[in-house]
């Protein structure tokens, strides 16, 4: 029987459960958004245009660092959904132990990593100096907030492995409101700038981690945390690696692509700089709505993997693609027309606001082409195939915006051709995605219709 926070992803109508699945999913990743959000927002009206741009230069670099671990938290939602699909608490239990546990191991690794790396990536990447010792102190308070972090989202990839997208979400909505106080709170009344900021969002983090191992710690399902349990299987842990190892790597190269169009922008003025965070930042909210479907289909299509759905996982695919696309259309259209009035949120600049539109008329109206670059790698994960979304999609959004960065906009050294490279790249990686799948998924519903003819020969004889 399921709780009453748990979906049936194996059964019943598709559409509605993935509605009711996602949207917790998109208001989550909205609140994680807000976090950073509320940093820029209120260091751009209250610290002045160098401190936004001093937070805002430091997004995509913190985005390359975690990706890696971060991606080992899908090895872990895609294990544990197929586990609680198929009914097997023993493998279950040791996914969710193991998972924990590496979940602190990374986030401790991170603490170090950030901390000693802050200054000399930030020099790599072009940080002007009237910034950067702004950036160096935000990234160090922030990293050392990232056991917070990972806890946090790998308890998250738990519940959301049963269908729980609901109480993330609640502890998000907790979290998020005290960071936006303590935000307030530094900057304005104690004058912090970007420490201030800092400091409240690694303050949030800690209370959304603290809540979701609450949770977990009192479930009474079959992912229930024990404490003196706590260790790594190994054969949880490869397993674990094997799928999530090439999304981390995926989603640090691709950022490292982001880290070149963002040491790019830096080539212009610190206005520039402003308006492209800004941007950036209101494409996020976004780009967190599509991957809310990403998420939703990995889960589907692995429980349903996992209890021998194969035909559901078509129907599965089918249905989340043609939901990231209408969510894609709408949220980017809106995001277009309202974008003027949005970006002033974060400055009251005009120039800054100019900027910002340049980057959003390019890239709001296409972005379904995003949602389904995006959703097509969690399909393939879903069904067990890792690597090559990896590779398709490090050579259609990395290799590609290289590329780009070094040819085209060296010959058009305009923002405009700069972010040109995001449509294009999204348009030939979903081209290519879609084929691999098409052609991936019948090996993959082969391989496992042998495996369980197997599994039951043995068992008879």
């Amino acid at each position: 029987m399921k709780r009453s926070y748990e979906i049936d992803m194996c059964s019943g109508p598709i559409f509605p459960k993935i509605i009711r699945f996602a949207l917790p999913l998109m208001f989550s990743g909205i609140l994680q958004l807000l976090f950073n959000a509320a940093d820029i927002i209120v260091v751009g009206q209250f610290s002045g245009s160098e401190a936004l741009a001093a937070v805002g230069s430091t997004s995509s670099l913190i985005s390359l660092l975690v990706n890696l671990f971060i991606g080992v938290s899908v090895g872990a939602n895609v294990m544990a959904a197929r586990y609680y699909g198929a009914k097997n608490d023993r493998d279950l239990h040791e996914t969710v132990h193991t998972a924990i546990c590496m979940a602190l191991i990374c986030g401790f690794a991170m603490v170090f990593i950030g901390i000693l790396a802050a200054r000399p990536l930030l020099h790599w990447m072009g940080t002007p100096d009237d910034v950067i010792e702004h950036s160096v102190l935000y990234m160090r308070i922030y990293f050392a907030g990232m056991p917070f972090f990972t806890v946090y989202n790998f308890g998250a990839a738990i519940l959301r492995a049963a269908g729980d997208t609901r109480r993330p979400m609640y502890y998000l909505t907790m979290a998020g409101i005290i960071n936006v106080i303590f935000n307030l709170l530094f900057v304005i009344v104690f004058h912090m700038g970007v420490a201030g900021v800092a400091i409240a969002t690694v303050i949030s983090q800690g209370i959304s981690a603290v809540l979701v191992i609450r949770c977990l710690l009192r479930s009474e399902g079959p992912y229930r945390l024990e404490k003196d349990a706590l260790h790594i299987t190994g054969s949880k842990l490869r397993a674990m690696l094997q799928i999530g190892l090439p999304a981390g790597i995926q989603g640090t190269l691709i950022n490292l692509s982001n880290v070149l169009i963002q040491s790019s922008i830096n080539s212009f003025d610190s206005l520039a700089m402003a308006g492209g965070t800004a941007a950036g930042n209101l494409e996020n909210f976004l780009y967190v709505s599509v991957n809310a479907i990403s998420q939703t289909v990995l889960s589907f299509t692995s429980q349903n993997m996992g209890a021998g759905n194969y035909k559901r996982v078509d129907r599965v695919v089918v249905q989340c693609i043609l939901t990231v696309c209408g969510v894609s259309i709408v949220l980017g259209s809106a995001g277009y027309l309202f974008g003027g009035q949005i970006l002033r949120l974060y400055s009251p600049d005009s120039q800054v606001v100019s900027f910002g539109m340049e980057r959003l008329s390019i890239t709001m109206l296409p972005y379904a082409l995003c949602g389904i670059m995006d959703t097509m790698p969690g399909c393939l994960r879903g069904i067990g195939c890792s690597v090559t979304p990896m590779v398709i999609s490090l050579t259609g959004i990395c290799l590609f915006r290289i590329l780009w960065i070094i040819t085209v906009f060296r010959v058009s050294h305009t923002l405009t051709t700069l972010y040109l490279s995001y449509p294009v790249s999204w348009l030939l990686t979903s081209i290519v995605q879609v084929i691999c799948f098409l052609i991936m998924r019948k090996r993959k519903f082969i391989a496992a219709k042998e495996k369980v003819h197997y599994l039951q020969i043995m068992a008879e004889g």
